[in-house]
């Protein structure tokens, strides 16, 4: 049952990587019944178009597998589903409630067959290397303190010459769409939570996790150290959101993993 947890998380500059996953963790467990409708109504019901963008730029040529990271209810899973019909579709996520009301979701689109949901880490996913011609994340990465060790997983999991993307919301780089985004994030969407999230504080995390996310060159500096090439940049909606899109080369840099994981799969 969904209840108010908080007043106010700290800064992600103020806590400990650990302490850091387990906001996540409390966070993602509290607002799962409004996670979509506030998705939507937050984003202007841009977060749809961004996601679509996303699928349009996949390229599948040898496993037609996609792996969904964070795929929190799935809508990524679902909107690649629905684009792409030749391909399968792995969504992975450590938060249960997400993945229980993702399934209903991918029921009542009748996607069973296309769509497999699993709980786990995605610092430490649970599968092979190359299984997969394409990795994604939307709206995820900046929930997870190593983000390099998580792009590295991703790499891992896909086939040489195959594509990571990560889609996450950023500050706009002009300065009069700051001015604006900045009353948006600090004075209208903490009153928009209060008015429709259990757990509001949720929503003061999100500008402050917004915040402290890398520049869009800062960030696609990130994904050539983890090791990718042809590192693409796109700007969406004024700058507010960018994706990032990186190619596993030939031969990366070797990665280390382990693939245990506690987990709970089904459809």
């Amino acid at each position: 049952m969904e209840k108010s947890v908080r007043r106010k998380y700290p800064s992600v500059s103020e806590v400990t990587d650990a302490e850091h996953i387990d906001m996540v963790r409390e966070i993602f467990s509290t607002i799962t019944g409004k996670y979509d409708f506030l998705n939507h109504l937050l984003s202007l019901r841009r977060d749809i178009a961004w996601r679509r963008l996303a699928v349009r730029k996949m390229r599948f040529f040898r496993t037609y597998r996609f792996l969904d990271v964070a795929t929190g209810t799935a809508d990524f899973a679902i909107d690649a589903a629905h684009s792409l019909p030749n391909i399968q579709i792995t969504g992975l996520d450590f938060a249960q409630e997400m993945l229980d009301l993702g399934r209903v979701k991918i029921k009542k689109r009748r996607l069973l067959d296309r769509i497999r949901l699993l709980r786990g880490d995605a610092l430490e996913l649970p599968f092979p290397d190359g299984y997969f011609d394409a990795a994604g994340m939307a709206f995820g990465i900046r929930n997870i303190p190593d983000k390099i060790r998580a792009l590295r997983e991703m790499m891992r999991v896909v086939v040489s010459g195959g594509q990571v993307m990560v889609l996450e919301m950023t500050l706009p780089r002009k300065r009069l769409f700051q001015g604006i985004y900045h009353i948006y994030l600090n004075r209208m969407l903490p009153h928009l939570a209060r008015a429709f999230s259990p757990n509001p504080a949720a929503y003061y995390y999100l500008a402050d996790s917004m915040r402290h996310f890398p520049k869009p060159e800062g960030f696609a500096s990130l994904m050539e150290e983890a090791g990718f090439t042809n590192v693409e940049t796109h700007a969406l909606t004024l700058g507010t959101t960018h994706l990032f899109i990186g190619i596993k080369p030939a031969n990366p840099k070797s990665i280390q993993s382990t693939f245990t994981f506690e987990a709970s799969s089904g459809r």
